[in-house]
């Protein structure tokens, strides 16, 4: 019988923690040689009996982290049955939280990394949102969720950053008259499309603050109520010409926008 120890890890999730421990305490021991043979994902008697029967072929240690009930129960169980030493990592931590914290928990498997995966989609749909941001690169509306198109100062960049932080992943496209609409954006789902317009005098008030915090004189062209007009004439004409929603943005705050555009992402996967 070989004298190596083996150490057995289980888990109702990936068991990286029962890894990661298991590992640090075998590494104490300078002379005692080692192998950790792991069971991700176990979910039924099956698995456990499996794992018991080639743990009671040699020296062997299991180390667990499930928060299964029933699961945990039966490794205990038939660790004592088999006197094979084991190592239950989670069920006292458990325990000393709901004392302290006098609520009960939701033994739920691999939340964690639930929680990572979420903040991951998160951080790329941001790093994508820029990346996109204000045609940049029109090759960007065909990977994203989510289009918006708009003349200059509807908000489309604060509404793709909004957006980005509900994890859906936004390119957004200014229209003016002199610049051609990108080949890609008319190969792009009509239902990913959203358009952007605004009451003009609203946008004239707007542009003109633009250009005093950027130190330049409001006669300019960019907030000259003709050229307004025609932006906005000329943008709402590609949006009917695609078909797209357009949701006028006057007198709405950002996240009352944001929440119209999730709404009909909502209906339109409920639809499909």
């Amino acid at each position: 019988m070989s004298k190596k120890l083996r150490i057995f890890v289980a888990s109702d999730s990936l068991g990286e923690t029962a890894e990661m421990v298991a590992r640090a305490t075998a590494e104490q021991f300078k002379e005692t040689e080692y192998e950790i043979k792991k069971y991700s994902y176990i979910n039924n008697e099956e698995q456990i009996k499996e794992m018991i029967e080639e743990a009671m072929e040699g020296r062997s240690i299991v180390v667990f982290t499930t928060v299964l009930v029933n699961l945990r129960d039966q490794i205990i169980g038939d660790c004592q049955r088999h006197n094979i030493p084991y190592v239950d990592l989670l069920s006292p931590i458990i325990k000393i939280f709901e004392g302290v914290i006098g609520e009960k928990p939701v033994y739920e498997p691999g939340i964690i990394h639930k929680i990572d995966e979420r903040y991951f989609r998160k951080i790329e749909a941001v790093e994508f949102a820029v990346k996109y941001d204000d045609g940049k690169d029109p090759r960007g509306v065909t990977k994203a969720d989510v289009v918006i198109i708009g003349v200059s100062r509807t908000s489309k960049t604060p509404l793709s950053m909004y957006l980005a932080h509900k994890n859906i992943k936004v390119a957004n496209i200014p229209l003016v008259p002199e610049v051609p609409v990108p080949d890609e954006l008319y190969r792009v789902p009509l239902k990913k499309i959203i358009g952007l317009t605004t009451n003009p005098h609203k946008l004239e008030e707007i542009r003109i603050e633009r250009l005093k915090a950027l130190g330049l004189q409001n006669t300019a062209t960019y907030a000259n109520m003709e050229r307004i007009l025609e932006e906005i004439e000329y943008a709402e004409r590609i949006m009917k010409k695609i078909g797209c929603p357009i949701i006028d943005v006057s007198n709405k705050a950002v996240e009352e926008t944001a929440n119209i555009i999730l709404e009909l992402i909502n209906k339109q996967n409920i639809e499909e």
